[in-house]
């Protein structure tokens, strides 16, 4: 069964074909989501943002979805380096005042509790944000008084972490000089991550169809070391449900590792020997083995390799791990296309992996007609 998926995911045109829905395109745009938030931006968007005072706190409310997880990395990510503390809420909390700047995400105008936030942020003098279709209910909560980030290119809500992310970073550059983001930069990866990933590109240097043929079949997890990277590892495990329909569970990595080292020593995890001369007609199936893939920030990538270090069936995967074809000239992967750039900020890194897991679901999809 496995050796018929690499096959599958080998043909480029049998991809292609299967993808009746975009679903390939819709994943590729998420550099087309950075760069309509970075035009907004360019545009004024934001510039009701700007004030004398520093802002007290960045809040973001989101009821569910990528709106939520990116809120999560956000904080995750720059909490430590903003001015202001960045706060992630499910409604707007009682403090709010006209010292905080306050973000309503979500893909539903109607949502009560985004238009709620929005309401009694407006009502208390805030600098409100709300990156949503400015319709219906969200729109009269705020009567022009927020500033918008609405989606210009449409997408799946399982594609639009990158849109929030970005609107999240321009939000942050405009009221606060600390961190230093680069929206343009954080597309570009984005593109070469999506180039990197293409339907044409062969399996052995195609990250995303490595992860595809490595979870086809098998009882998987993905596991992260810190809040950014376990709600990296939460939204790889939403994609793939909702779009492979593949229960892959999200794990903090001690857990994963206890559970590696249980099996390991209760025997359900079989030697690479025992496979080798396993005969399921004498001694029955070999039992099902479970796969880990450890996310990793380049920052935690030595802490984590030690803790996996000897557990042979976790794969270490960060944003800087490309496969590349031999003799690539010049820096580039197989093929003329490009190669991983260097590890960039965190929320860079978080962004393009979301992506590789992106395609990878959208690849598991194809794969099963």
């Amino acid at each position: 069964m496995n050796a018929t998926r690499a096959i599958d995911l080998e043909d480029a045109e049998g991809l292609l074909a299967a993808d009746r829905e975009g679903l390939l395109r819709a994943v590729s745009s998420a550099g087309a989501q950075v760069r309509a938030i970075a035009a907004a931006a360019d545009e004024g968007e934001l510039d009701s943002l700007r004030a004398d005072d520093r802002a007290r706190s960045v809040i973001w409310v989101a009821g569910r979805g990528t709106a939520e997880t990116a809120g999560a990395m956000l904080a995750a990510t720059l909490g430590g380096l903003a001015s202001e503390p960045i706060a992630v809420a499910g409604e707007a909390p009682p403090w709010v005042g006209p010292l905080d700047v306050l973000i309503v995400a979500g893909d539903d105008p109607g949502d009560p509790a985004l238009v709620t936030a929005a309401a009694t942020g407006v009502r208390r003098g805030a600098r409100v944000v709300v990156v949503a279709p400015y319709e219906g209910p969200l729109r009269d909560a705020t009567a022009g008084r927020a500033a918008v980030l609405e989606p210009r290119l449409w997408v799946p809500d399982e594609f639009g972490l990158s849109r929030y992310l970005a609107a999240g970073l321009a939000v942050l550059q405009t009221v606060d000089p600390r961190p230093a983001i680069d929206l343009g930069l954080l597309a570009d990866e984005l593109d070469a991550e999506a180039l990197r990933n293409s339907a044409g590109r062969e399996l052995f240097t195609n990250p995303a169809k490595t992860i595809a043929a490595r979870l086809a079949g098998r009882r998987a997890a993905l596991a992260g070391d810190c809040a950014a990277t376990l709600a990296l590892a939460r939204h790889g495990s939403s994609v793939l449900l909702r779009l492979a329909h593949e229960v892959v569970a999200a794990t903090g990595l001690a857990d994963a590792v206890l559970a590696l080292r249980a099996l390991a020593e209760r025997g359900s995890a079989a030697s690479s020997v025992d496979a080798l001369f396993h005969d399921e007609e004498i001694d029955g199936p070999l039992p099902e083995r479970l796969r880990v893939l450890a996310l990793s920030l380049a920052a935690e990538r030595t802490v984590v390799a030690a803790r996996v270090g000897g557990l042979g069936e976790v794969d270490l995967v960060a944003a800087e791990d490309v496969p590349d074809a031999p003799d690539a000239p010049n820096g580039l992967a197989g093929g003329g296309l490009p190669a991983a750039a260097g590890a960039g900020p965190a929320e860079q890194q978080l962004a393009v992996l979301a992506v590789r897991l992106e395609m990878a679901a959208v690849y598991m999809r194809l794969v099963r007609g």
